[in-house]
């Protein structure tokens, strides 16, 4: 058997990592296991802020660095600790969120606070995804403001998440980010910020370069990781535009696509 070609295995977590129930399935972390006895590290890189991602890593016995809330944060999981933290400039962000509802009407709203406690406030008319992550709702704007946020996330009554994104971007791309993460998520995040920043800092603590990455995604978001890392793979499950710039597309999270691709290259 040949040495597994990369010293880096990059995987995001929702539509790829994870399955629908949000677990990993036993093929997957089995092959996850025998890539890290090659030799080979595995860095999880989300867009959840650690608050909603603690509770994964425990699960998998995941001890090592992970880069979270879109890559603001970079967190050892073994020590439950954050080693960086970048916050969204609240005023950029307000003036952002106005240019926005000037352009397309009002929006619903939701925000990350920033820290390993930080909590998710969702507002009036913010649909939240069901499921087990917590969040808490709010009735004053103010509250929003009130303390340092990772990011914020938009949701409009009748476009869709690309319609919204492309209009956010091209209303107030010179002073914030705009990315999709996945249905329903469209998020505000610092001017510069994405998960190849957050990837690249990580990678730097470990000793390892993009060129020795492989990266694995589902949504737009994942597109700067793609560009970062040596080889950019997409879940069949993937967005168009995440497909479009992948060096190949494997199964989809449901049906193992991690394990897929990563079985061929243990075998090589």
């Amino acid at each position: 058997m040949s040495p597994f070609p990369y010293r880096l295995v990059a995987t995001d977590l929702d539509g790829t990592l994870l399955r629908a129930d949000e677990s990993v399935s036993d093929r997957t972390r089995d092959a996850l296991a025998a890539v890290t006895e090659a030799g080979a590290a595995h860095i999880v890189v989300t867009g959840r802020a650690v608050p909603w991602t603690r509770h994964i890593l425990d699960d998998l016995g995941y001890e090592g660095i992970a880069v979270c809330g879109q890559g603001a944060q970079v967190y050892h999981a073994g020590e439950h600790r954050l080693l960086t933290s970048l916050t969204l400039d609240r005023q950029l962000a307000g003036l952002a969120l106005s240019k926005i509802e000037a352009e397309v009407g009002p929006l619903a709203l939701a925000a990350s606070r920033d820290g390993l406690e930080g909590e998710v406030l969702v507002g009036a008319g913010y649909q939240a995804q069901e499921g087990p992550l917590p969040y808490v709702p709010y009735q004053d704007p103010a509250e929003v403001w009130s303390a340092p946020l990772t990011k914020l996330y938009i949701q409009h009554p009748t476009l869709t998440d690309d319609e919204l994104t492309r209009a956010a971007r091209e209303t107030v791309g010179g002073l914030v980010d705009i990315v999709m993460a996945g249905p329903g998520i469209v998020e505000i995040l610092p001017l510069g910020l994405s998960k190849a920043t957050g990837l690249s800092l990580a990678a730097r603590r470990l000793g390892v370069k993009g060129a020795e990455t492989i990266a694995f995604g589902d949504m737009p978001n994942d597109i700067p990781m793609f560009g970062w890392a040596a080889h950019g793979v997409a879940m069949g499950n993937a967005h168009a535009e995440l497909r479009a710039v992948a060096d190949e597309v494997t199964t989809s999270n449901e049906k193992d696509g991690i394990a897929v691709v990563l079985e061929r290259l243990l075998s090589v």
